[in-house]
């Protein structure tokens, strides 16, 4: 048994929560949300995975202090733009604990990965990275999940894989941490893409292309930002596009939709009620591209239809209309 703290009660961190608590471990859920934290404690429920029941075993708690106090390691799972502030406020209670990062995302101010954050804030952590193709609603009731852990801790390594495997949920071991946050942050992205195609009824023809040619941007940037070639055709790359841009349950996928049938930023953020980690980082990804010299048509495209007032059928014939390449050119 193991205590655990997870910082953000939202969808991600509960379902965390849910599969550490039945594996016997002592959870302790940090949340910024008094109706949250009240659901959890009293109700055993979270408004955010309506078919899971939480299990004996978690507590959730307003408190950085009391969630982090005598604990073995912390699960960081808030929103990639709330990560420094949410950091800033809890430091000062870390004492020797790892840090394992389980959002996907940017800072959109510093263009830097999480982990880099972290170490920013906390140069002494030990850091480690959570991520693959795993929808918080299946992994919160138990549906066979596989999971990459990355660290540059071998130590940290074993940890995080003895203690999230079980019969339900299968975890592999990485040292390319740089890798693992890039593809789990870049797919959402596509995803949104995949969103608005399925809402023009572009069909399977396109929606494959989409996925193929998204990937090869994704992983050319990947590779640009130090991230290893192999890790955005694993897991966290293409294991984590694929469910991100095929399933109902992808937030990203939805807002895609919601902009493909014409509604707003802002209508679509309402619609959906949870942090949106795609729309987040459009233009972290449009700006990585150009810090790094990568060619990504897809990004600079979905870019233009949200802050250019392209519309989504301009920008596919853009897309179309390119000027014609070789498949296998480094920058095609």
């Amino acid at each position: 048994m193991k205590k655990i703290a997870i910082i953000g009660s939202g969808s991600w961190g509960v379902a965390l929560g849910i599969h550490l608590a039945k594996l016997g471990n002592m959870v302790k859920i940090w949340s910024f949300s008094k109706e949250e934290a009240d659901l959890i404690n009293n109700e055993k429920k979270c408004k955010f995975l309506p078919n899971a029941t939480i299990p004996e075993g978690i507590q959730c708690t307003l408190d950085y202090e009391e969630a982090i106090k005598d604990t073995e390691f912390i699960l960081h799972v808030t929103p990639s733009k709330f990560t420094r502030n949410t950091i800033n406020g809890y430091k000062k209670f870390v004492t020797n604990q790892p840090i394992i990062i389980c959002s996907k995302g940017f800072e959109k101010e510093t263009l830097l990965t999480l982990d880099d954050v972290v170490k920013q804030e906390i140069p002494n952590a030990k850091i480690g990275v959570l991520s693959g193709p795993s929808h918080a609603e299946e992994v919160s009731i138990g549906i066979p999940t596989l999971l990459v852990a990355a660290s540059e801790d071998d130590d940290l390594l074993k940890c995080m894989q003895d203690t999230f495997m079980c019969e339900n949920m299968r975890v592999y071991t990485s040292k390319d941490v740089k890798g693992v946050e890039a593809g789990g942050a870049l797919k959402n992205i596509l995803a949104f893409c995949a969103g608005i195609t399925t809402e023009m009824g572009l069909g399977d023809n396109s929606f494959a292309a989409l996925l193929t040619r998204g990937l090869g941007e994704l992983t050319r940037l990947g590779v640009a930002m130090g991230g290893n070639k192999d890790t955005f055709y694993g897991l966290s790359g293409l294991g984590d596009l694929l469910v991100t841009c095929l399933s109902e349950h992808s937030r990203n996928r939805r807002a895609g939709r919601l902009i493909g049938m014409g509604k707003s930023v802002e209508e679509t953020r309402k619609e959906v009620g949870m942090t949106i980690e795609s729309i987040d980082n459009i233009d972290v990804a449009y700006e990585l591209a150009r810090k790094y010299d990568v060619d990504m048509p897809i990004v600079n495209a979905v870019y233009d239809v949200l802050y250019n007032k392209l519309k989504p059928e301009e920008a596919v014939k853009i897309l179309m209309t390119r000027k014609k390449k070789t498949e296998c050119a480094e920058n095609c």
